[in-house]
């Protein structure tokens, strides 16, 4: 059984008003995206898929990794799933997990974690009772997906509370969406991705 990273950068990012896009925005001296991928990359899983649409960020993208372009990105977050979705099953994996590349803070280990957490079709992250990303998704939910709209798998997940299993992670699950997130974010620990 393979599992594939899929790791969503696709938004315009309309409410951050930085000079750049928020996925290229400096956090500590590094790009958002580039502590995001640290962090999937150091959770070991079979491959790592970024999906883009907006904008162009290949050139934050490690080698190694996969990127598929979403030319439906404006249609909604759900597309920005499916094509990572797509690209996994081409790719012949059992599983996804999905998580947001402008959340930097979340850490290798919640990856795995959730990776891991095999019980049910969906598993999903939660930090001091709250879910939130990364999700695992296994093949035969993918077609319950919705294929258009911003809800990527919240909808199955409410729908279908019975396929779900939370996975509690410890970590700092929060999105940089404006330049209020960037400015108050945290320090890394020890310099390094937050493991």
């Amino acid at each position: 059984m393979t599992t594939a990273a899929v790791v969503l950068a696709a938004g315009a990012g309309s409410r951050f008003d930085g000079p750049a896009h928020k996925l290229r925005a400096l956090l500590h001296g590094r790009p958002v995206l580039s502590w995001a991928l640290d962090a999937v990359m150091a959770a070991g899983l079979d491959e790592v898929v970024v999906v883009t649409g907006a904008v162009d960020v290949d050139d934050l993208v490690p080698q190694g990794v996969r990127v598929v372009h979403n030319p439906r990105w404006a249609d909604g977050q759900a597309t920005s799933v499916r094509v990572g979705v797509d690209a996994a099953a081409a790719a012949g994996h059992d599983a996804v997990v999905v998580g947001l590349g402008d959340q930097p803070f979340v850490s290798a280990t919640a990856w795995r974690s959730v990776a891991r957490a095999t019980a049910t079709p969906v598993a999903v992250a939660t930090y001091e009772g709250r879910r939130r990303n990364p999700v695992r998704l296994g093949a035969d939910v993918w077609p319950l997906l919705p294929v258009d709209g911003d809800e990527g798998a919240r909808s199955l997940i409410r729908l279908r509370p019975d396929l779900v299993t939370e996975v509690p992670c410890s970590g700092y699950p929060a999105d940089i969406d404006t330049s209020d997130d960037l400015r108050s974010a945290p320090p890394p620990p020890g310099g390094s991705p937050w493991n």
